[in-house]
């Protein structure tokens, strides 16, 4: 029986928020499995801001999709047939599946998931790209010192959320930037973050002021903008700026907000950009140290589920929205048995 593909493929350059008209669902039969190819049919998209940023033109750490090709995206799904030898019909894999049912893939690219006693759905969180982001970008970049104080902008989200313990598990006074009281309550009550801001309802200057006296020595960013300058005006000497997202402004099509440089030429500090990709050779260093942490309850995550590839553009718009809670996964189809 021929198998049918469902995709989306990109229609047009959003401007803004993302629009379904930006898309074209497509629906095909696959092809054939040529020599060296694998069939991967995808159980979970993950929904990560840099997936809007892979929309437009500019380039990005990857190069810009050609419009009509699938959309990209990071998938974890299941081999349903194989022509290549590094992998078996019934293989659960990770890679840049994309916006689809099924994928063709000649094998490159593909990273196995091992069997970890955990869901599935935590290989795209805890276990994946998201804990690999929060370890190194937290440890290598951000550097943090028992006693020191750490800020976090979107701090209920998949990676803030993360950075915040682990910023605590270092000993850290860790301050998470949010946008609802219910995700304040939830990184303070339950992850254990010292304190939180709705930026929302309240003035984030005023509150750094007063939640951070004697400064901020660390500040993982995730959204730049005017909350990235709030932060700056707060930094103590040799402060380290993580550079993670800036998804205040993926949206955005005016002018990005100017970086307050000066804070960083008075007080000396580091602000460096960070990805992942750079650290992926490296993973198997993070991966024991967040097991045992989440196998002490010292590191909690949460995931969001959408289900249905058809809610994919409408799942990426959460993300800009907050209206996810937790890791933000489109499921595809079901789970291998």
């Amino acid at each position: 029986m021929t198998q049918i593909n469902k995709q989306w493929r990109i229609a047009a350059r959003p401007v803004g928020r993302v629009e379904e008209s930006d898309f074209d669902w497509v629906e095909e039969p696959v092809p054939a499995l040529q020599e060296g190819q694998v069939l991967v049919r995808n159980v979970y998209l993950s929904i990560d801001p840099t997936n809007r940023g892979w929309l437009n033109e500019t380039r990005t750490y990857l190069p810009p999709l050609p419009l009509g090709s699938v959309v990209r995206g990071t998938g974890l799904g299941v081999v349903e047939a194989s022509a290549n030898e590094r992998f078996q019909p019934g293989d659960r894999v990770m890679g840049l599946l994309g916006w689809q049912l099924y994928a063709l893939n000649d094998g490159r690219g593909l990273t196995p998931v091992p069997e970890l006693g955990v869901p599935l759905t935590a290989h795209l969180g805890l276990f994946g790209h998201i804990g690999l982001t929060a370890y190194f970008g937290l440890l290598e970049i951000g550097q943090p010192r028992t006693g020191e104080t750490l800020v976090v902008s979107a701090a209920a989200g998949a990676v803030g959320s993360l950075v915040g313990q682990i910023g605590k598990i270092h000993g850290c006074h860790v301050v998470g930037i949010a946008g609802t009281d219910e995700k304040c309550r939830w990184i303070t009550e339950e992850l254990g973050f010292d304190a939180a801001i709705n930026y929302k309802t309240e003035s984030v200057p005023e509150r750094l002021k007063a939640l951070c006296p004697r400064g901020v020595d660390i500040y993982f960013d995730n959204v730049g903008g005017p909350i990235l300058n709030a932060v700056l005006s707060r930094i103590n000497l040799r402060a380290r700026i993580v550079l993670c997202g800036l998804i205040s402004q993926y949206n955005n099509a005016g002018s990005p907000v100017p970086v307050n440089l000066g804070a960083l030429l008075v007080q000396r500090a580091r602000l460096e950009g960070f990805i992942v990709l750079d650290y992926v050779p490296r993973m198997m260093e993070a991966f024991p140290h967040l097991a045992q942490w989440y196998m002490q309850d010292r590191l909690k995550y949460r995931v969001h589920i959408v289900d249905g590839l058809e809610q994919a553009p409408a799942a990426l718009n959460m993300l800009f929205d907050g209206a996810n809670q937790g890791k933000l996964i489109v499921q595809v189809s079901d789970e291998p048995g």
